[in-house]
């Protein structure tokens, strides 16, 4: 093989591989990757064009007939033997096509032919993950912590995020897995599994519970705020109380959408979900400057500086921005999935929310200061019309959010419980029916989840976001300066769970507040 025919076929398949997801061209890259700086992955050197050849291979067989590579791992002595490069190869996708035979072949064909997400539907999915509910109780979080140090806790809480999102991905290539559950597995066993598939289920589930909450909470008083009489019209004013309002939009709108197989197919959803965030940060920035000087917030030294509520701060800013049970499933929707497309995007969506979460936690804590309520529109009149806007933006918003975590833990109990199995249609309805209807029915029974849901945000949140990444990425590569980072971000994750899960606890079991009303 002379050096142009053999690098042109060397970029012929490179340029076949990149095509198919499975090379990523610069996850060795000193100058550019995320696996780190070089002392990882220990690779050889390279031409220009990145692919190092031997023009005059030779076969060399060792003295019992075996074809020996340069380090026999028996002995562990260097023994220089070469053999050829380049023989044999084709397109892993046609090799793997090759392999399999009948349904197996078209099982493969299928797969391929999946819908994949560009760069913009993936960013709409995962920034629509990140930006949901979270987002209305960051001026709460403003109040918790003070103004100085809440401003500091998200943005470097956000940068935190962004790296361990995108560490999970690496963990994944790593590891050669294909999933947050084994690549967990695969470093820590069974306990490992468990772990990390009970916190993506809780987190996920729990969100979806919220969301049914929070669409009784807002969707029937718009409704009533925009017909007054609706209540007395026969059949449509049923949709004014809370429980029929739940049961009609979760399992009217949410399941459809929970019942698609690929995320892909959210995209449009996950945008209309953006645009009506959009909607609500306007609202609050809008009608703050409106808002009559006896309906406005005091300030005291604290509440401008370093506040008493820190850990609680940190717990609602991490609830907002947690979407890591949703990275893997955004990767591998991705028509091109290599780690510097996914960087991009996730780039993209963590900024992007970052200023959404920081625009709206300085509007509303600006305007309401120590009155600042967990739901910053009920701060707010209920005959505001442009309120009542976003409150329907908001209800709306969760309808399609809820599906995202949907996705999530069906593909938890998938993996956990069916991890070689084939796709099943009738367990794919199964599942999906019962996470709707059991968050639903959940819905149904309560209006106010309190502490119960900060000690869950509190442990499964926190495990995910700051400690099971970073451990992961410890047990998977060599020591250098980034894995005595993800030792101080291990060791940070674990101290506010400790903390948050005692005060949630103890506002559990202590707390003096009034259980809310449903209305």
């Amino acid at each position: 093989m002379t050096a142009t025919t053999a690098n042109g076929h060397a970029k012929g398949q490179r340029h076949v591989e990149e095509g198919q997801g499975l090379l990523v061209r610069d996850a060795y890259d000193d100058d550019n990757n995320d696996l780190g700086d070089g002392n990882e992955i220990a690779h050889p050197p390279r031409s220009a064009n990145r692919v190092h050849f031997d023009l005059t291979p030779e076969i060399m067989g060792s003295d019992d007939g075996r074809f020996s590579s340069e380090f026999d791992m028996e002995d562990g002595q260097q023994h220089h033997h070469r053999v050829p490069l380049l023989t044999d190869m084709e397109a892993p996708s046609v090799a793997v096509a090759n392999a399999l035979g009948g349904d197996d072949a078209e099982t493969l064909q299928a797969e391929m032919r999946r819908p994949k997400s560009g760069m913009q539907s993936a960013f709409m999915n995962m920034a629509n993950s990140i930006i949901g509910a979270g987002i209305i109780g960051q001026p709460y979080a403003m109040r918790q912590a003070g103004l100085l140090s809440g401003t500091l806790l998200l943005i470097g809480l956000t940068i935190l995020i962004d790296w361990t999102i995108r560490l999970i991905v690496i963990n994944s290539k790593l590891s050669g897995t294909s999933n947050f559950q084994g690549t967990v597995e695969y470093c820590f066993g069974k306990p490992g599994l468990i772990a990390i598939s009970l916190a993506q289920w809780v987190f996920a589930f729990g969100g979806m519970v919220a969301f049914g909450v929070i669409v009784g909470d807002t969707i029937p008083h718009v409704l009533l705020a925009v017909w007054p009489g609706m209540a007395n019209v026969p059949v449509i004013g049923l949709l004014t109380d809370r429980r029929i309002a739940i049961a009609v939009f979760c399992m009217g709108v949410s399941y459809p959408l929970t019942l698609y197989r690929d995320i892909a197919k959210l995209a449009k959803a996950s945008t209309l979900a953006l645009i009506g965030m959009a909607v609500i940060v306007v609202t609050v920035l809008v009608q703050g400057v409106m808002v009559p000087k006896e309906e406005r917030g005091g300030f005291d030294l604290p509440t401008l500086t370093i506040n008493g509520g820190i850990f609680q701060a940190i717990g609602v800013i991490s609830f907002a921005f947690v979407c890591h049970h949703n990275s893997l499933l955004i990767y591998g929707s991705l028509k091109t999935p290599t780690i510097d497309n996914f960087s991009r995007v996730t780039h993209w969506s963590v900024g992007a929310s970052t200023v959404a979460c920081l625009t709206m936690a300085l509007a509303g804590f600006l305007v309401f200061g120590d009155k600042t309520l967990g739901n910053v529109l009920n701060n707010f009149p209920s005959d505001n019309i442009m309120v009542n806007v976003a409150r329907l933006c908001f209800g709306l918003n969760m309808l399609t959010t809820l599906p995202l975590e949907a996705f999530v833990c069906r593909e938890v109990m998938e993996t956990y419980f069916f991890p070689d199995g084939p796709f099943s249609l009738r367990r794919h309805v199964l599942f999906s029916t019962g996470l709707v209807g059991g968050a639903t029915l959940i819905s149904l029974l309560t209006c106010d989840l309190g502490a119960v849901f900060e000690l869950v945000g509190a442990t499964s949140a926190v495990a995910m976001a700051y400690v099971m990444p970073p451990m992961c990425y410890i047990k998977l590569t060599t020591r250098n300066w980034r894995t005595y980072l993800a030792y101080g971000v291990v060791a940070f994750g674990a101290a506010v769970m400790v903390i948050s899960t005692f005060q949630a606890i103890d506002k559990l079991v202590y707390g003096t507040d009034e259980p809310a009303k449903c209305t």
